[in-house]
């Protein structure tokens, strides 16, 4: 008999049983009877987790006496093992392995082989189903199959009879439903409280058993389909890009993708009577097990590239395609996520969104940018989220401290809350700082300017009273376009940009795409096989190859600002032959604006981003053809310090005080003096109060930095005399052994600057 055969036959004869008006335990001893019957098993045992032990519910073969009285602890002999796993176990002789252990009051010591597989509910073992010979033997491939098909619909059926506590058979234990803390690493700071959301929903099976074979077959077949043409096109989504993921991992996912022997099983699982979403997890758990049986680490990373493709399927088999933003957001957010994109990150409502918890993630990482812009406090690199927060649970987010607070207890929440409120209190201090020009104590003027990068980040300018853009990120138009934005598209955005801007300057950045900003339409340009994209083909190098896009984008920026200022800066400057060819471009544009009698702007201002070491070594050979200078702290951060920051193990690796940063910003802003050159910081840096202090004291005069930091950033420049702390850190950054970081701190206590 196949193991479609056995399985539909048991599954027949268990659905009979359950429809039936028995009593629970009658339905289970029934169940030990018909699949020790089919499968001619002279023992057939069911375990249930009960108050957290796993305790005999029904047997076929062992003592009648032992039900409820035989309990182990999960781990504990062969049975907890399953349990504690979740693997299966086949052995030939089962006292021969480590962790029998022999019950006396079930009578099984004529018995030799064994085999057991979980009863699986909601991703966690409430149960275990084994069965024994008296002869040593393995259990044959269809038997092990049939067992783990009758689990898997057994667990549900045991659900729906209630006969574990509702608890365990959700999968909770104590530790996921009593209060709990998630630590990680703070990326953007703040506080935000909701519910837990998901980014990728795990889709809940509720129908197992199909009601025409057929049917569930042609959808298989059908998200076969959809599924191989997006692995097909895999490469190109933002979705793939933008993880990091490597050709190897693509080509992974091709190979399983198509294997037909992957498809041939869920088939067969159809055939024991599943529907297609059942049959999927069953085979998706099989491999699972088997998987776990091979002590190959490459194996073991493939078996996570299986089980995303597993969870796309489903997805696709399902109608659930979309992430919990196409889904809308019903209420106040804490988003939870591997990963997440830049592009998938806008998708959500920003009003709902209050927080986001990344498994992953680095301090200046494309995506933690655009959370900072949009003012949602992330906490990245957080351990165990998914054992510990469920859907739907509440938590507190403290992206100050790096911590997340989940199901807190009234008192914690009371507390939480309580901060929250002293914190918009200080929220609405720095607000009241909107029309208040930032000079320091001593007189100097600072000009504070925020990022940006979408039209509707220009609100932000008139609310914090911001100088000025001084970083437009124009490639966040791409990395939301399905398509290559076309040029009149690109206008429109330019022009309200400038229109909202009014009488403040607006510095746009050209386009900065490669790296950690991959876009599918331009796939093909981006260097596939680059072992560290952000040194690769990206940014300023990408625009020269592709010289359409740097036109287009040269055109649109020079009509949006007809008849005004034009502030453009061009990202990733290695040599200063790079920075005339870019400008060139826009100069023969300008030449071509001018001869078909077009309005061009009144009068440009072309820049550069310092983010590549070696230009300032030849900052007297570029600084002669710039108006202004602008130092990007995240890019030339992880060049200097050879750490790169899209690595989450690199994340705390460097520091931004550390004597080597500040002694190389020092000398650009020395190499700069009697240039007539505005210098400034655009980076992330300049908007954390204690690093913006050293780069006030070390010279810089502007700051760009995003909206939320503005408020914050002028409070701080008014109560600083630049003379006293320039004396300071010239002091420290002489003796290289000093902890800037510590001293400088405790300069501010002294003089009450708060630097939180």
């Amino acid at each position: 008999m196949t193991a479609a055969a056995s399985a539909r036959q048991i599954l027949t004869r268990l659905t009979e049983v359950m429809a039936s008006r028995m009593h629970a335990q009658g339905k289970l001893d029934s169940v030990v009877e018909i699949i020790g019957e089919c499968l001619t098993s002279e023992v057939c045992s069911i375990y249930l987790l009960r108050e957290g032990m796993l305790e005999l519910f029904a047997t076929r073969g062992l003592n009648q006496s032992a039900v409820h009285v035989t309990r182990m602890a999960v781990g504990e002999g062969l049975t907890g093992t399953i349990a504690s796993n979740v693997e299966t176990l086949n052995l030939a002789e089962a006292k021969a392995h480590p962790d029998f252990l022999y019950r006396p009051e079930t009578g099984e010591e004529k018995f030799h082989s064994f085999a057991g597989v979980p009863i699986v509910y909601r991703e966690r073992a409430v149960g275990v189903l084994c069965v024994q010979h008296v002869d040593p033997r393995r259990y044959e491939e269809v038997e092990i199959e049939a067992l783990q098909t009758t689990a898997m619909v057994l667990s549900e059926l045991i659900a729906n009879a209630e006969l574990v506590d509702e608890e365990e058979a959700r999968g909770l234990t104590e530790e996921q439903t009593a209060p709990a803390t998630v630590t990680g690493l703070p990326m953007v700071k703040g506080l935000g409280a909701g519910q837990a959301v998901y980014h990728q929903p795990r889709v809940q099976i509720t129908q197992v058993m199909a009601e025409d074979i057929e049917a569930e077959r042609q959808r298989v077949y059908r998200a076969f389909d959809k599924m191989r043409e997006q692995i097909d096109n895999l490469a190109g989504q933002a979705e793939f890009g933008v993880g990091g993921e490597h050709e190897e991992v693509l080509e992974t996912y091709k190979m399983f993708a198509y294997d037909e022997g992957w498809s041939r099983r869920i088939n067969e699982a159809i055939d024991s009577g599943l529907t297609a979403e059942a049959a999927i997890e069953r085979v998706q758990q099989h491999t699972r097990m088997r998987m776990r049986e091979i002590d190959d680490p490459l194996l073991a990373d493939r078996m996570h590239d299986l089980e995303d493709l597993a969870n796309r399927l489903i997805r696709i088999v399902a109608g659930q395609l979309g992430t919990a933003a196409s889904q809308g957001l019903r209420r106040d957010t804490i988003l939870i996520a591997r990963n997440l994109g830049p592009a998938e990150l806008l998708e959500y409502d920003k009003r709902r969104l209050k927080g986001v918890i990344l498994e992953e993630g680095s301090l200046t990482a494309h995506v933690v940018i655009v959370a900072r812009a949009m003012g949602v406090p992330v906490l990245g690199r957080a351990q165990s989220v998914r054992g510990l927060i469920r859907e739907g649970d509440d938590v507190l987010l403290d992206a100050t401290v790096g911590n997340a607070m989940v199901r807190p207890s009234s008192q914690v929440a009371d507390a939480f809350h309580a901060r929250f409120a002293r914190s918009k209190e200080r929220q609405a201090a720095y607000a009241n700082l909107r029309d208040v020009e930032p000079f320091t104590r001593c007189g100097t003027r600072i000009h504070v300017m925020m990022n940006a990068g979408l039209r509707d980040d220009m609100s932000n300018l008139a609310m914090t009273g911001a100088d000025g853009v001084g970083l437009f990120r124009t490639e966040f138009q791409f990395l939301v376009s399905a398509t290559l934005p076309q040029r009149e598209r690109q206008t429109r955005l330019y022009r309200d940009v400038l229109d909202a801007a009014g009488d403040k300057p607006v510095i746009f950045r050209t386009v900065d795409i490669g790296g950690d900003k991959s876009v599918p339409y331009l796939a093909s340009d981006i260097a596939r096989n680059d072992e560290n994209p952000a040194m690769g083909w990206r940014a300023l190098r990408l625009a020269l190859e592709r010289e359409g896009l740097m036109k287009a984008q040269a055109r649109a920026l020079l009509e949006a600002a007809g008849g005004r200022a034009l502030y453009v800066m061009f990202p990733m400057v290695s040599e200063v032959w790079e920075f005339d060819a870019a400008k060139a471009v826009f100069d023969e544009q300008l030449a071509f604006l001018r001869s078909k009698k077009k309005l061009g702007p009144e009068r440009i201002h072309y820049g550069a981003m310092l983010e590549v070491p070696a230009l300032a070594e030849v900052l007297d050979l570029l600084l002669p053809k710039l108006s202004f200078l602008s130092v990007g702290t995240n890019d030339l951060t992880q060049f200097l310090f050879a750490a790169d920051r899209a690595n989450p193990k690199l994340a705390q690796r460097y520091d931004w005080l550390s004597p080597s940063i500040l002694r190389f910003l020092r000398r650009v802003i020395q190499s700069s003096v009697g240039s007539g050159v505005d210098v400034g910081v655009c980076g992330e840096m300049g908007g954390r109060r204690l690093e913006a202090l050293a780069l006030l004291g070390i010279g810089f005069r502007r700051l760009s930095i995003t909206p939320a930091a503005v408020g914050p950033i002028k409070e701080l420049v008014r109560k600083i005399d630049l003379a006293e702390l320039s004396e300071a850190l010239s002091g420290w950054l002489a003796d290289p052994a000093t902890d800037i970081r510590a001293e400088l701190s405790a300069w501010a206590d002294e003089r009450e600057i708060e630097t939180d």
